[in-house]
């Protein structure tokens, strides 16, 4: 496919090199231009062989030109590096393969230095290909080493503005794109017969069809006069005029055919030969209409060698006519020979036996010509006019109805309607040429249903090109027309029915029809853009849209050939959306996942990063290319979602299934991928109807990552827990009980207990992986468990109250032995006595540090309710709202456990201790403190002395310190708890 697109390429400069050397040699820049042995004009000349540096050459010398030493020069130098002639330093060298060497070079070539100074060699080199040669071309005029041919030496020009058109057409007739993947399927020509060759015979076949409405004139000889003002009407008029006829002078059917030929790129001298050649073929013909001529057998008859004055352009001329015979009536015809191919045999003889009578003595050339035309017109001609379509015995001449060849004749029309200048423009006589073209449609067996499709390809084949719109909307206007199977006419059908040709392909040989040798090549192009369309229509929406219409118009066409319809029965619209979404979205993925693994990630893991570029992919899917695809697949954007979901989902899964801890790629990772999976359930939960999302849902296989990751931080939760309780068993041990400061009067042991306890929640919220409640749960819990622990290990070092009240003193005083006596031998068998037993410990607790542990507790207690809603608060900034689960159930079950466990325990046992340390508060001033003054003092003496005036001093000392230390909240508290205490005896 690159290969004739390279030689289409060549083609098209050969032509322009034609035109521009027949343009210099015509003009005033040569004084003398001598003719090589043989030729009579310039017409004569095969201009290919003429070197153009050799004519440049001797225009700048102002000497004369001998055309026989342009042509040897040129084949002197060919094979030899393409260069310029500025001499060695200056040398500016191209590449020599012209397959590689592109356009020419739009940079003049590096400056001399000043210092060098090399002599200009005399005689110029040569590349081999026309492609090179342009591009010498280009180069030497526009080099600063020699004198350069400018416009004021070229008297034909007038200003600059022509040149400049002139310089610009090379540009506007590259083809842009490459057409390798848009190819007929139709199989090759054995005689090799080029498009050229094809284009040429397409007009001869116009120009009889033109005949036979009494169009056909010859022109006269003086149109050759004005050169410069064609080549500048065809070649240098500005892109922004509108398109003038360019036969202005000749209105009607006669200015229509030179317009065509114009568009056509057909000589002047071929023209006139070939007109003359069919009205002298049709002269004696009485009541014979000139379409219904056996073409190629009549200008080989009435065209003679003297006509041409090189006889290798007759040659070639004579090949092109007998190739186009073999072609037309022995290679692809619509009726066969039917003798077991003896007179097929016959056919190609003759046709050898004129081609080889050019090799021998001109006398004995010309007699076996004659008489080998002769033969070959008495076989040729009964099966040319045969009956065909059901039309009469010399009716229609079906001498190129073999369908292969006929069609290509056709398409070869069918692209005049193309501006010269500008390829993705229509001329402004489309709807006269098309008009025109009908005529050939009784010789080329073109119908509606054919001329429909062969427009249609030849439209998007040039919009392939071109890339024009325009031209794609023209195509699809086109591709409407078609009609379908039930639409056409009986005869019609049985026509298209037996357009069928056999061609070589990757499965092997097949047959193909008619519609499928021009539609398939559409098909194949526009599935491989819309396989792709991630790539193909990245910033054309309007294209892709465009694109689609043609791709489902063209396969409803495809579907009704039968042989199509059994193997893609089950295939519908919405499944060929389905296999474009499919194909696009894996070859989008692929060139992520081969971006990713090539970019540096500066510290971020590849899935997170491939997370990333997988939401934007998904972004741009769904307002630029899913509205289009939706139109035609409802649920376009689920199947492309879900696709991407499960792509990502297979990279994804290895790392979560080793996932076992809190590292820094599973924190970059999770995130990445839970938003990921939470914007494609917000895309199919926007797509989709309510009532059908969770049917979608469940062909999901969700990444769960929540429950990894939950795990993962449960881990984490329980190893910091543990640090916090050995933190509080620590902080306890080196607590000595006095207070901060005045204003704080709770103990340090507190505030570091608190300090740990929020670095935890800090870090817990700092972990940017999805969570569930059950791991805030978890952390509650464990928080909880530490300020437990925090308040037992307090109330464990107390002494029990029991231990500071003394027994019961005997009430009665009537017998004070007796009561003495009673009470000595209470106190010696009373194991409770704190003097004897828990002295120590009672005496280390004293006020002041029950006072402190009282306010400590308080403390915990009242930060407690902030911390408990700070942590509240910053979950529910952390946790998404309104998050949507592939699996429902599993949200309903977290949402059952959500707050069943906060710092309930935690209160009730702070509440606990202090409640006791209160109570051991008031006891122990009492009983401990105050013991002399209310035990000893109080009950000991007699009643007399024993008045409450005495204990009033140091019980408002012990109040004092109390109230000095205690926070105000807990102060009527323990005062209470004090005169509770001594109200025990009362």
């Amino acid at each position: 496919m690159e290969q004739e697109s390279s030689v289409e390429l060549l083609q098209r400069y050969r032509r322009d090199r034609q035109i521009l050397l027949d343009f210099i040699l015509s003009g005033s820049l040569i004084k003398k231009v001598v003719m090589p042995p043989g030729a009579v004009t310039l017409d004569d000349v095969d201009l290919d062989q003429v070197s153009v540096d050799y004519v440049l050459s001797c225009i700048k010398k102002g000497g004369m030109l001998e055309l026989s030493e342009a042509i040897r020069d040129y084949h002197d130098h060919t094979g030899l590096p393409q260069m310029n002639s500025g001499g060695s330093s200056g040398e500016f060298f191209l590449v020599t393969n012209p397959e590689f060497s592109g356009s020419p070079p739009r940079r003049a070539p590096p400056p001399i230095p000043a210092s060098v100074s090399m002599p200009t060699p005399s005689a110029p080199v040569f590349a081999p290909s026309p492609v090179v040669s342009t591009v010498s071309r280009s180069v030497s005029f526009d080099s600063t080493q020699v004198q350069e041919l400018t416009v004021d030496d070229i008297e034909d020009f007038e200003d600059d503005d022509d040149l400049e058109e002139v310089n610009s057409l090379k540009i506007s007739r590259r083809n842009p794109n490459d057409v390798g993947d848009i190819v007929l399927k139709l199989p090759s020509f054995a005689t090799g017969i080029t498009d050229d060759d094809l284009r040429e015979t397409a007009y001869e076949i116009l120009l009889a069809c033109a005949g036979a409405s009494g169009g056909l004139i010859v022109p006269s000889k003086e149109k050759k006069k004005d050169k410069r003002s064609k080549l500048m009407k065809k070649l240098g008029r500005s892109r922004s005029e509108n398109i003038v006829a360019q036969s202005q002078h000749a209105p009607g059917l006669v200015g229509l055919l030179e317009t065509m030929r114009v568009q056509m790129e057909i000589s002047e001298a071929m023209d006139i030969r070939t007109r003359q050649g069919l009205l002298n073929a049709l002269s004696g013909k009485v009541g014979k209409r000139m379409d219904t001529l056996l073409i190629p057998l009549e200008l080989l008859s009435c065209i003679s060698r003297t006509e041409f004055s090189d006889k290798k352009a007759y040659i070639r001329w004579q090949k092109r006519q007998l190739n186009m015979l073999a072609e037309g009536l022995v290679n692809h015809p619509a009726v066969g020979f039917g003798e077991s191919g003896r007179k097929a045999s016959e056919f190609r003889i003759l046709l050898a036996k004129i081609e080889e009578s050019e090799a021998f003595p001109p006398s004995t050339g010309e007699v076996q010509r004659t008489e080998s035309l002769r033969s070959l017109r008495d076989i040729a001609i009964p099966l040319a006019e045969r009956p065909a379509r059901g039309d009469l015995t010399g009716e229609v001449c079906h001498w190129a109805d073999g369908y292969h060849l006929n069609v290509r004749f056709y398409e070869k029309l069918l692209l005049s309607v193309f501006d010269v200048l500008d390829e993705g423009k229509l001329t402004e006589e489309v709807e006269e040429i098309l008009e025109l073209l009908k005529s050939t449609w009784r010789v080329l067996g073109i119908t509606e249903t054919i001329h429909y499709t062969c427009y249609a390809w030849i439209l998007f084949r040039q919009y392939v090109i071109t890339s024009d719109q325009g031209i794609l909307r023209h195509a699809i206007d086109q591709l409407k027309k078609i009609p379908l199977k039930e639409q056409r006419g009986p005869q019609e059908r049985l026509h298209l029915k037996s357009l069928h040709v056999r061609i070589d392909g990757e499965e092997g040989s097949r047959d193909v029809s008619f519609l499928q040798s021009f539609l398939s090549p559409i098909q194949k192009w526009a599935d491989k853009q819309l396989g792709d369309y991630h790539m193909n229509f990245a910033e054309g929406s309007v294209v892709m849209e465009d694109i689609v219409t043609v791709a489902m118009i063209v396969r409803r066409l495809l579907l009704e050939e039968s042989d199509i319809a059994v193997q893609s029965s089950t295939v519908s619209d919405r499944d060929q959306i389905e296999l474009y979404i499919s194909s696009s979205v894996k070859n989008s993925f692929a060139r992520i996942l081969q971006a990713v693994d090539k970019s540096d990630t500066m510290g971020e893991h590849p899935l997170a990063l491939l997370a990333e570029e997988v939401k934007k992919l998904l972004e741009k899917d769904s307002t630029i290319f899913m509205p289009i695809l939706c139109q035609r697949h409802p649920h376009a954007t689920i199947v492309s979602v879900s696709l991407l979901h499960r792509l990502y989902g297979n990279k994804l899964k290895p790392f979560v299934d080793g996932a076992e801890h809190l590292t820094e790629d599973v924190v970059s990772v999770f995130p990445a991928a839970d938003n990921l999976e939470q914007y494609i359930l917000d895309l199919i939960k926007s797509a989709c109807e309510s009532d059908n999302v969770e049917i979608h849902f469940r062909k999901l296989n969700p990444y769960e990552i929540e429950s990894v990751s939950g795990t993962v931080v449960m881990r984490w939760i329980n190893s910091q827990l543990g640090r916090i309780i050995g933190w509080v068993e620590r902080t306890l041990k080196q607590e000595r009980w006095d207070p901060i400061s005045p204003q704080q009067r709770h103990g340090s042991s507190i505030v570091e207990v608190y300090r740990i306890v929020e670095e935890t929640v800090d870090q817990f919220f700092g972990i940017k992986v999805p969570m569930r409640l059950m791991e805030l749960n978890a952390l509650f819990r464990g928080i909880d468990n530490a300020f437990q622990v925090y308040a037992n290990h307090i109330v464990d070092n107390l002494a029990s109250k029991d231990d500071l009240i003394p027994p019961l003193p005997v009430l009665t005083r009537y017998r004070k032995e007796a009561g003495i006596k009673a009470f000595v031998k209470k106190e010696l068998f009373d194991s409770r006595l704190p003097e004897q037993r828990r002295s120590i410990e009672i005496n280390v607790l004293t006020t002041p540090t029950l006072c402190v542990q009282l306010n400590t507790l308080y403390y915990a207690i009242s930060q407690l309710n902030k911390l408990e809603d700070s942590i509240c608060e910053r979950w529910t900034r952390k946790r998404p709202q309104g998050k949507i689960y592939i699996r429902k159930s599993m949200d309903d079950k977290s949402k059952s456990s959500a707050q069943k466990d906060t710092f309930d325990g935690s209160r009730k046992d702070i509440n606990a201790a202090i409640d006791r340390i209160q109570e051991f508060t008031g006891t122990k001033i009492i009983f401990w403190d105050l013991r002399e003054p209310l035990i000893v003092n109080l009950y000991k003496p007699g009643v007399s002395q024993s008045r409450l005036e005495a204990v009033i001093e140091p019980l408002d000392l012990e109040l004092n310190q109390l109230c000095d230390i205690i926070v105000e909240p807990l102060r009527d508290r323990v005062v209470t708890s004090l005169l509770q205490a001594s109200l025990v005896f009362s």
